[in-house]
């Protein structure tokens, strides 16, 4: 589960809420009424969910105009420890990533554990998680509209492998993590260039050479040669890392219930009179 992803939604998706003592709890509440609710239903098994806990990471050394905490709303940035232990407080595995982003521990997880389980189901809308796809054993699923990608999904949206999906991110741009992407090279032109010839260095520098058709490839071309040292930068940092030193076997992950006590005390701490009585499985 991408934990930062879902304490968004239910930061700007569920309505406010103040503990006894003051404090703004209301996308804490979300996120664990959410997972609970995600726990109740069947083929469930196992989960850790993971949350930038300083939303920068290696990347912003590499890349300083990489995505940083500006702008968040202070009162989402302050749930996100307490989120980070209401999960716990449920049972849940937490990564806390500092060094890494939530995404990194994501692809980790899913790469060390695909060959152990039926399926692993890799809960966010995050275009760079598609890169994890090409794995017939790993999906992702969007959980606010629905969605469930697999490679084939990824060909439709993106019309490239998921292999290629850095590449792409590099060319098209990534709003969401700062990634600018090359001028004039869009979605449609990306695609058609990268599914013939899949990743940056392997397409030719002179369009001439190029054996499909796209629109402006003069000029395509031309930035692809003046700022490849940038797309390939982009790529490096759009590329997922498969080596988060994750502490836990899988046995660690597989939920066995919630903790009466410790998720009763913080019920009472936060106020959470109702979500005891939402619980689908108590551990003792």
């Amino acid at each position: 589960m991408d934990g930062t992803y879902e304490l968004f939604r239910a930061f700007f998706g569920a309505p406010p809420r103040t503990s006894p003592d003051g404090r703004e709890v209301g996308a804490t509440y979300g996120i664990v009424a959410s997972t609970l609710g995600l726990l109740s239903e069947p083929g469930v098994t196992h989960l850790g969910a993971a949350f930038d806990t300083v939303i920068e990471s290696f990347r912003n050394d590499v890349y300083p105009d990489y995505k940083t905490g500006a702008g968040i709303d202070e009162t989402l940035f302050a749930q996100f420890p307490l989120a980070e232990r209401a999960m716990q407080a449920i049972g849940v595995t937490v990564w806390s990533m500092v060094e890494f982003e939530a995404d990194d521990a994501l692809a980790t997880a899913a790469a060390r554990w695909a060959a152990d389980v039926e399926q692993v189901v890799v809960l966010t809308p995050d275009k760079d998680l598609a890169q994890c796809y090409g794995d017939p054993r790993v999906v992702g699923y969007d959980r606010r509209r629905q969605i469930l990608i697999d490679e084939a999904g990824v060909m439709d949206k993106f019309g490239v492998r998921p292999d290629s999906i850095p590449d792409y991110l590099a060319l098209v741009g990534d709003s969401a993590d700062g990634l600018p992407g090359l001028p004039g090279w869009g979605a449609k032109s990306s695609s058609v260039i990268l599914e013939r010839y899949r990743h940056l260095e392997e397409i030719p520098l002179d369009p001439v050479r190029w054996d499909v058709k796209v629109r402006g490839a003069d000029k395509l071309g031309t930035t692809l040669r003046t700022r490849m040292g940038d797309a390939l930068l982009y790529r490096f940092l759009a590329q997922l890392r498969f080596d988060v030193p994750l502490q836990e076997d899988l046995v660690d992950l597989e939920w066995k219930g919630v903790p009466r006590r410790p998720f009763t005390e913080l019920c009472e701490e936060l106020g959470f009179d109702r979500l005891p009585g939402r619980v689908p499985k108590w551990a003792d």
